[in-house]
């Protein structure tokens, strides 16, 4: 498969491009960037001089990257949000699928993006045809798909915890709470005041209270409204998320009862792993796994599920890839490891 990653020089690229190097039919035949164009990628990463030792980024041009990725049968856009939707009406058509990692295609109702991103969507008609790409979800609606807006980290991990419990009525899908903390790669490679190494270490803070963009989104894939908190945590990688919900009734709720219900959702699913065990994202770095777990309270009537993964794998780019497998009719899994590094 001819894949082109298009912002291939952040965080998010530069792990597509790692996927690619392992991955059983992929080449990588057209790396761009932006600011980081001219650079060889062994340069900027030197974790990806192994398999790209000459590989120079080209130059990012929204006027013509469109004609640069003619025939590709897939591309991948790691762009910032905003940008993708410029771009992505001339790429329907020339390239096999276009994915997209920005949250540019991922809301179905354009009404929501001059709230949430302050901006109107120039590309509105496309929005209804863009299949949302968290596959042990929305599996149907991404086969036979041309345009995918893939999900991030913190709405990934909230959305596998919650969706099949409120599709199931176990639990109200109104006052959900999620509180979820990141590591500082979920900012992007871009450098900014609050990730830097001074700041964000031996720190732990909360922000976008209340107005965070991707709640929205959250709520659109878990299917509840929902009170999102994110908070930066010093570490480079991972999310944990608590999420938590009033159980839809008692009478049929054990101890062990929500931890089944996801059990079931996910039984066939090898990128999900659910458990008794408490979450950590240490489990899931560098894998495309999600560790799950569930408990209900019945003391203070709560129901408690806690999520882990990479925010740079299943939280980004190895969904992405998970997608363009889902698509290509390979076994989900190609290239992607289920296994994480530890310690």
């Amino acid at each position: 498969m001819d894949v082109g990653i298009i912002g291939a020089s952040g965080y998010m690229g530069a792990e597509l491009l790692r996927l690619s190097a392992g991955h059983p039919t992929f080449d990588v035949r057209v790396a761009t960037a932006d600011s980081q164009a001219g650079v060889r990628a062994a340069e900027l990463y030197p974790s990806l001089s192994a398999a790209y030792p000459e590989l120079t980024f080209g130059s990012y041009d929204p006027a013509t990257v469109a004609e640069a990725v003619d025939g590709l049968d897939v591309v991948f856009l790691a762009l910032p949000h905003g940008s993708a939707q410029a771009v992505v009406p001339d790429m329907i058509g020339r390239a096999g699928v276009v994915i997209d990692l920005s949250a540019d295609f991922r809301l179905k109702d354009p009404a929501l993006y001059p709230i949430w991103y302050g901006a109107e969507h120039t590309a509105p008609g496309l929005l209804a045809a863009a299949a949302y790409g968290l596959p042990e979800l929305f599996r149907k609606d991404i086969e036979g798909a041309t345009l995918v807006g893939s999900p991030g980290c913190y709405v990934t991990a909230a959305a596998l915890a919650l969706a099949p419990l409120v599709r199931a009525g176990v639990i109200e899908p109104s006052g959900v709470v999620v509180d979820a903390a990141s590591g500082v790669s979920g900012a992007g490679r871009a450098l900014k005041p609050a990730t830097q190494f001074g700041a964000a270490n031996e720190d732990f803070t909360a922000y976008g209270l209340l107005d965070h963009r991707h709640n929205p989104e959250m709520e659109q894939a878990t299917g509840a409204q929902v009170l999102f908190t994110p908070h930066l945590a010093p570490m480079s990688r991972g999310i944990l998320a608590t999420c938590y919900a009033r159980p839809a009734g008692t009478d049929h709720l054990g101890g062990e009862d929500v931890l089944a219900v996801l059990a079931d959702a996910y039984r066939e699913e090898p990128f999900v792993q659910v458990s008794e065990r408490i979450p950590s994202t240490k489990a899931t770095l560098g894998s495309n796994c999600a560790h799950l777990t569930a408990r209900y309270d019945p003391r203070t009537g709560w129901v408690v599920v806690l999520s882990a993964l990479d925010n740079l794998m299943k939280g980004g780019s190895g969904q992405a890839v998970q997608c363009a497998n889902l698509l290509a009719g390979l076994p989900e899994t190609a290239g992607l490891p289920i296994v994480g590094l530890y310690p």
